[in-house]
Parts: structure tokens; C-alpha cells; sequence
């Protein structure tokens, strides 16, 4: 039976929220592998900030999606067919290779990789033994150069990368603030994950309870967020602290002013104080040689119940659009994930 491939294609630049109509989704039907290639059926797609930045039209760390391209984004999945020594039918595998129901691909692409089940339930390829676990490994020890007596503040603390620095920095031996929004992701932070301190940043007292959590000042600052969080943190900061850079949330739907200024970023903020804290943008490919062995310890402290996450998912990749803007509102809890098939 013919198979047939459900894939989301940019359509439009949003402005502001993207709304439904900036993608279209596009159902052609499956051609027989070439040599060397491989079938993935997708099982689960993971939706990530990230992919706001990456449907604008301008210069970044890597190229914008192109309109009438199929739009970005890691999936897991099986192989199901293949003309590849390198790969079995049944091997499992993360692909970041879009949004789509079934990837058709050289077995030599650099956005293969291989999972293995047995170190961890599959879809957490995409979270904490995945990318945004991988983020936060390496922009805590990396980035963030982590030592056992800091002080970590980590902001979207029960999100799929700033969930792992919080715990990955309790196992260091480090004090840890995290920074949610509302009672629950607070509780999950202090309750389930365990950190030191869980700060409310929708709260009326957010500066008065941060200031007190960070009594001896902030050596790191994990961020995740940008505008006013930021703001706060930046008058806790000691001599000498780091600031890995992984995203700016609050700015992704801003656009340009009508006087022609650009949102506010973290490093407008961290740029223009006196004395200037270490911080930079970082991406996770920046340590690509080294992502197997920071996976196979993430999912080794997940076995140990070490690392505790908690995953949204929303069913038929048809929810993808849905799924983004639940994450850029804030409206996911943990990982955002759409189960695409069983």
C-alpha cells in the first residue's frame, strides 16, 4: 500500500504569534529508497522555542526556514525500510529532519542519530536525554563552567533544558534557584526536582523573593527567558558570573518598532553592566563530539531517578502549530512533545 507523508511546509513569516496559516500541511506520497537510504515512521516530533527564531527572515546562527521548506524540527522514530548497511530495519533513531510523519533520508546525514531504548524510554531522546538535556549539559559545565560552590539561578526551570540545569547543578553540589511561572511549575521545581529555592516570576514579591533566595549573590545564570526576569537577575550577580545564553523567550514574537529598535535582549542587559559578567550565545552542536557521552549520562541519572522531567503531548502532528504556540505562551508543562504515531 502506498504510504503517504504528512509534513508541515512554511508557508508565511508570522508576525507576532504564528498563527495556523503560516504553515500548510502537504501529504505526498512516499517514493521507493535510492541506495544508501533509509525510512523513518515518526513516533514523536518535539517542539522547541527555537523554531520561532527560525521562521523569521533574518541573520542567525544558522539559515531561516525557507518559505515552501518543510519546517524544522527533531523527531524520533523506527526504521521501517532500508537499502543501508548502517542501519537495520527496527534500529531507532533521532532525526532532525522537520515536521513530518515518515523521514526519507541518506543513511550518511549529519542530522541522524542513533538511540537505544534500553537506556531510556524513546521520546526522551527528545528531552532530557536529548537535545535540550545536551543544551543543558553543556552550557552548565561548558559555558557555565560549574563548580560545587555556586550559586545557580536557572529561569523556565521545569522546561525541558532548564529542568535538567536545576537538577544537574543540585547533583554538583551547587545552591539552585529556578524561576517558573505559577503555584504548579513552582511546586514541581521545589517538590519534584528538588531545588534549593522555586521563585514565581508572575508574582507581585518576584524581585523581594528573589533577592532573598540569592542572599550571597548569583554565580551563575542560566537563561532560558530575557526582559524582566533578567532584569532582576542582573542586580543579584557576584564578581566574576557566568552567563550561558541559551534563548530569550519573551522577545521570540516582538518585532522591530515602528522607530525601528529591536526588542531588547539579554545581552543589551548583561552588555551595559559594570563590572560586565562573562556571557555568550551558545549552541549545543558546539560540542558535537562529545554529545554521546553527555547523552549516555543524562540517561543514566534518569535511570538512577536522578533527573526527574515532566512531558506535555498533544496527539497527530496535524496539533504541531498548536504545540508551538502552547510553548511560546507558556502553556506547556515540561517537555512539548506531538505524538505523531505509535
Amino acid at each position: 500500500m502506498e504510504k503517504i507523508n504528512k509534513r508541515w511546509v512554511l508557508a508565511r513569516r508570522p508576525k507576532g504569534m504564528p498563527e495556523d496559516e503560516c504553515w500548510k500541511l502537504e501529504e505526498p506520497s512516499i517514493n521507493d529508497l535510492d541506495e544508501n537510504q533509509i525510512l523513518i515512521k515518526v513516533m514523536y516530533l518535539s517542539i522547541d522555542p527555537y523554531m520561532r527564531g527560525r521562521m523569521n527572515d533574518m541573520k542567525s546562527y544558522t539559515e531561516p526556514v525557507a518559505i515552501g521548506e518543510v519546517m524544522t524540527g527533531e523527531s524520533v522514530g523506527q526504521v521501517i525500510q532500508s537499502r543501508s548497511e548502517k542501519f537495520q530495519i527496527g534500529d531507532y533513531v533521532a532525526a532532525h529532519l522537520g515536521w513530518q510523519s515518515f523521514i526519507r533520508c541518506n543513511d550518511d546525514n549529519p542530522a541522524l542519530m542513533r538511540i537505544y531504548p534500553d537506556l531510556a524510554p524513546i521520546q526522551s531522546f527528545l528531552g532530557p536525554a536529548g537535545m535540550p538535556g545536551r543544551t543543558a549539559y553543556f552550557g552548565l559545565k561548558e559555558v557555565g563552567k560549574v563548580k560545587e560552590s555556586d550559586t545557580v539561578v536557572v529561569s523556565a526551570a521545569s522546561g525541558a533544558v532548564g529542568s535538567v540545569v536545576g537538577q544537574m547543578a543540585k547533583l554538583i553540589g551547587c545552591k539552585t534557584i529556578g524561576i517558573a511561572g505559577g503555584k504548579k511549575k513552582c511546586d514541581f521545581v521545589k517538590d519534584v526536582m528538588g531545588l534549593d529555592f522555586a521563585i514565581d516570576y508572575k508574582s507581585k514579591t518576584f524581585r523581594d523573593d528573589l533577592s532573598k533566595a540569592c542572599s550571597d549573590g548569583i554565580d551563575i545564570y542560566f537563561e532560558n527567558v530575557g526582559g524582566d526576569v533578567s532584569k532582576a537577575v542582573a542586580e543579584l550577580l557576584n564578581p566574576g558570573a557566568r552567563v550561558p545564553i541559551c534563548g530569550f523567550i519573551s522577545a521570540y514574537n516582538s518585532s522591530i518598532s515602528e522607530s525601528g529598535e529591536l526588542p531588547e535582549t539579554p545581552f543589551d542587559i548583561f552588555g551595559n553592566l559594570n563590572p560586565m559578567p562573562e556571557h555568550r550565545f551558545f549552541v549545543v552542536t558546539e560540542f558535537k563530539e562529545k554529545w554521546e557521552e553527555a547523552t549516555r549520562e543524562l540517561a543514566e541519572w534518569m535511570r538512577q531517578g536522578k533527573i526527574k522531567y515532566k512531558e506535555t503531548i498533544l496527539d497527530g502532528i496535524e496539533k504541531a502549530p498548536q504545540g508551538l504556540r502552547d510553548v511560546l505562551s507558556g502553556k506547556n508543562f515540561g517537555k512539548q512533545l506531538i505524538k505523531v504515531s505509535d
